[in-house]
């Protein structure tokens, strides 16, 4: 392929959100600010003063971007300082990259499109994945970078090896690696993923080409099996951090259902968390995977998924008893076979246990392939949303939905624009990236799959009035994704049409013609039977009679109706163009109050503020749906005023029943009972699915109550509804046994009686030591003195609690006696800490007021300070300010604040917003942040921290 300015194909753009005579710059409002993120312990873990940032983004999004994305060691003269400069570096390298590839019909079109993607990052209407912020325009910073990688070499026309450094930056997050059945190729893997660690990406493997442990070697003995190997590979995930920071390692292990090591594989995980309780209960730290406990055991840093196909589902679901082979990799031959239904329980008892594995489709996946005749799909990124060939990479892009609705209307034509936008330069990156082994950048040249989503979802469902789990919430998400996919294949069409053809990396491939992938005229029948069954997917929902606007369903089928006519003659430039990636830390730098497919988490939002601390408040998509839905000024300040006090939109008078439905969340508020149902979870992902080149990182959460036969259905529902993959979490689910729905005490499940739920719980009493080791504190509320003690275990957990009020009556004295000898027969019986604290923290009656504690601020009761005090002493370890009604306009930070806000007073040590969270909503059992001690929250099939932006492995 010839460089060159211009050519007299290329692409044409036109103005849309920018303009000619004025720079995006300098449409924006700009201020200087600091950033600054603390641990739990109000120690500074990041600092950056003077940094120029746009008004309208929040201080979360330029602390994250600050502190993950400005490149230069801080404090040197070239380390940079403002979104402007970050933003700029990343969109002139693309523009110019674009320019010398051809991709632009005139100078003027290179310009136009450099303006109109400054616009939509600046705008917050999009971002690229975490490592194109990262790496893309570095060599003009780091110009002598030695770093090698595999990349296409524009004037040999081949894949290479060399030391372009920063000129052939890093740019995918998402990578699938294959395993082979030898030494060699098992420990070259374990290198693989290592540089993949070392720069910031993740990566997913199926390892069922290796033999099973009970086969036999060509040279005598007993081959190892995949789980030993896994091991080796965990143990590597474990100690490089990703991009060279404190993010954990993201990895994916797959295991197909027919693999005779399959039994091991599902229970791997449980068995290990089995061992990591003991070593707690003896005494070792367990607070977190980097603990003492966690990081002395196996299988703690991968997702686990088994592979399963239709005929297996099939025999599941008929529950015909027939036996199910598990297959030699060797020799073919079955050597055991097993009950698909028994094997298909114990997937699911493994999850309610540990929340592993998950399942993968591999019939449905494989049949929506746009390129079978390059080989079959095996396995996917670390969030199951990229599948694809072996040794195969995605670069990933995300829109934020919110932007796109005017006045309650979603505009199709923007949105369609911001689509081509992207794909035009996620296709521009593809050549000018490196990649970490060379067959991963052959199929990257001559396959080039791309992964463009969106964030938001869930709040623009919100805001424009719409349940999530309805069938009209279903169909604006279907809708708005159709278009995406199909703008996508369109724009891809179009580049195909304009550019001069691909030279081939597998030189088996032959130069087709146009500018399509080298790939697609070997796969040509099989990808256009995929776009036709997208275009047919996209005329059902047309046919069906949704019941939103015309014009947004015409427009969905219009465009995939153009895709399909123009790729039938001109080809497609991608094999795949869209996915739902779990949008972690770009979710931050969007500003995306939900991100990827989730709903909302609650109708509480937190705001940072530029001086520290925080405000809570009603999430705006609240207000603009009352309003939308017709609620009058008055009655809108009446629900916010509700939801301030009580954190749930739940026994709100003034809102109507029929609209309590739009305003369900993923977290079940800690004062409420509604959320919605995993079913709404799947039934969302399954309307989603058929406009998707990829699949969708989710994970579907059930409560704690849920029982392994909930798990199988959640499963199997998943199935029938034509999702690709599917990861569920029970929480509470660590280091727990099995409950079943049935009655029947004498069911054993594994190697636990399960629990017999027709009649009350049998409880067994645990005194304490006649001598133990205890706690007292002293508070004060409003001038009402009283002192708390603490009697604990000798593993210093509390088993008693007294309580005494000085200056109080006798009957005062007498309640808080027997309230306290109460809560000690339920600790001694087993109820948890937890439990209590989230059920008293926050109670509101008099006493009331300050309490002089600087950790806890204002109390609304005296059951209020107490089990908030306990939480912070003995479950959280953070200090938790507590968020006080304000009654008045307040002036903090520099900003001010309306009436009816909550505010939280930056204290000398840490206001953590997640801990917060914990508090206001049931949150489950994430882990700790490893950057700043923060609790996360799900995101996908990971974690995000709420607080400092870190993940446990999504971009």
């Amino acid at each position: 392929m010839s460089t060159h300015t211009a050519t007299a194909n290329g692409l044409t753009f036109a103005y849309r959100l920018s303009e000619q005579e004025v720079h995006p710059f300098d449409v924006v409002t700009w201020e200087v600010r600091d950033a600054v993120i603390q641990d739990n312990q109000g120690n500074t873990v990041f600092s950056q003063k003077n940094i120029r940032a746009p008004q309208q983004w929040s201080q979360t999004a330029t602390n994250i971007v600050a502190s993950k994305y400005f490149h230069g060691s801080l404090g040197s003269e070239n380390r940079e300082s403002g979104v402007d400069v970050l933003i700029e570096r990343v969109v002139t390298a693309i523009v110019v990259w674009g320019t010398s590839a051809g991709y632009f019909q005139r100078a003027s079109d290179a310009e136009i499109y450099g303006r109109e993607l400054t616009a939509l990052l600046i705008g917050q209407y999009a971002a690229f994945n975490s490592p194109v912020w990262f790496n893309v325009g570095c060599d003009r910073l780091e110009p002598n970078s030695k770093a090698k990688s595999w990349h296409w070499e524009e004037t040999s026309a081949e894949v290479v090896e060399d030391a372009a450094g920063y000129r052939k930056p890093q740019c995918s997050a998402c990578f699938i690696n294959s395993v082979e059945d030898s030494m060699e190729s098992i420990l070259t893997l374990a290198k693989t993923e290592g540089m993949l660690f070392k720069w910031g990406s993740g990566t997913g493997t199926n390892f069922s080409p290796i033999r099973g442990s009970m086969e036999t070697l060509s040279g005598g003995g007993t081959a190892s099996g995949p789980l030993s190997f896994m091991r080796g590979y965990d143990a590597f995930a474990g100690v490089i951090k990703s991009g060279g920071k404190t993010r954990r390692a993201a990895k994916m292990a797959i295991l197909d259902v027919d693999h005779p090591d399959i039994e091991e594989f599902i229970t791997c995980k449980s068995r290990e968390e089995a061992k990591a309780k003991a070593l707690v209960t003896a005494g070792y730290d367990g607070a977190g995977p980097d603990s003492e406990a966690y990081a002395s055991v196996f299988y703690q840093n991968a997702n686990n998924s088994v592979r399963v196909t239709d005929a297996f589902m099939q025999m599941v679901e008929e529950k015909k008893g027939e036996s199910w082979p598990l297959v030699a990799r060797s020799t073919g031959e079955a050597v055991k076979t097993v009950d698909p239904t028994a094997l298909f329980r114990q997937i699911a008892e493994e999850t309610w246990r540990c929340g592993d594995p998950g399942l993968q489709f591999d019939t449905t996946i494989n049949s929506w392939h746009t390129c079978p005749e390059s080989g079959r799909i095996n396995a996917s990124n670390p969030c199951s949303e990229y599948m694809f060939l072996d040794n195969s990479a995605c670069n990933l892009a995300s829109l934020n939905l919110v932007k796109f609705v005017r006045d309650g209307v979603f505009d199709t034509e923007l949105f369609a624009h911001a689509v081509r936008v992207l794909i035009v330069a996620q296709d521009i990156l593809v050549d000018h990236a490196g990649y970490p082994t060379e067959q991963i950048a052959i199929h990257s040249h001559d396959y080039r799959p791309l992964g463009l989503g969106y964030a938001n979802l869930g709040a623009m469902l919100m805001g424009m009035g719409l349940p999530y789990d309805s069938d009209e919430g279903r169909e604006m998400a279907a809708a708005v994704t159709a278009l995406m996919g199909g703008a996508a294949y369109k724009a891809s069409a179009e580049i195909a049409a304009t550019m001069e053809p691909l030279a081939p990396a597998d030189s088996t491939l032959g130069r087709g013609h146009g500018g399509t992938f080298p790939g697609y005229h070997r796969n040509r029948t099989a990808f256009l039977e995929v776009i036709a069954k997208h275009r047919a997917a996209a005329q059902a929902l047309y046919d069906s009679g949704s019941r939103l606007p015309a014009e947004l369903w015409r427009a969905a089928l219009d465009v995939w109706e153009e895709a399909d006519e123009l790729g039938r003659v001109s080809g497609f430039r991608n094999a795949q163009v869209t996915v739902l990636a779990p949008t972690g830390t770009i979710g931050f730098m969007m500003d995306c109050d939900t991100t990827g497919i989730e709903p909302m988490l609650g109708v509480v939002v937190f705001k940072k503020m530029v001086g520290g601390g925080y405000l809570t408040l009603v999430n705006q998509a609240v207000g603009t749906a009352l309003l939308r839905l017709g609620y009058t000024t008055e009655a809108v300040s009446a629900i916010e005023g509700h939801i301030q006090t009580h954190s749930t939109i739940e026994g709100t008078p003034a809102l109507r029943e029929e609209h309590l439905a739009i305003f369900d969340c993923a977290f079940r508020p800690a004062k409420g009972s509604r959320s919605i149902h995993w079913r709404g979870h799947v039934r969302m992902m399954a309307a989603v699915q058929p406009f998707l080149s990829g699949a969708i990182s989710k994970t579907v959460n059930l409560p704690a109550e849920a029982t392994v036969a909930d798990i199988e259905s959640a499963y199997l529902e998943a199935w029938r509804l034509g999702l690709k993959a599917v990861a569920i979490y029970r929480d509470g689910s660590k280091s727990s046994q099995p409950v079943s729905a049935k009655a029947d005490s004498k069911q054993v499940v594994g190697k636990e009686p399960v629990a017999d739920l027709s009649g009350a719980p049998r409880a067994v009493r645990h005194r304490l030591p006649e001598e133990r080791m205890a706690v007292t504190h002293h508070f004060g509320i409003a001038g009402h003195e009283g002192y708390i003690t603490v009697g604990l275990y000798p593993n210093g957990q509390p088993g008693e609690i007294f309580i005494r009020m000085a200056k109080e009556g006798s009957t005062i004295a007498g309640l808080m006696e027997c309230f306290g000898a109460a809560v000690s027969v339920g600790l001694q019986h087993g109820v948890p800490i937890k439990v209590l604290c989230d059920k008293f923290s926050h109670t509101r009656f008099e006493p009331s007021g300050w309490t002089g504690n600087q950790n806890l601020g204002y109390a609304k009761s005296i059951m209020d300070y107490i089990f908030r005090w306990i939480d912070l002493r003995f479950l959280s370890g953070a200090q938790l300010p507590l968020f006080t009604a304000i009654e008045s306009t307040v002036e903090h930070a520099g900003e001010v604040q309306t009436a009816g806000s909550n505010l939280v007073p930056p204290a000398s040590g840490n206001s953590q917003v997640s801990a917060a969270m914990r508090s206001t909503y049931e949150m489950g059992d994430a882990p700790l942040c490893l950057t700043c001690g923060s609790l996360m929250v799900r995101n996908g099939s990971c974690y995000k921290c709420i607080e400092c932006g870190g993940t446990s492995g999504c971009s």
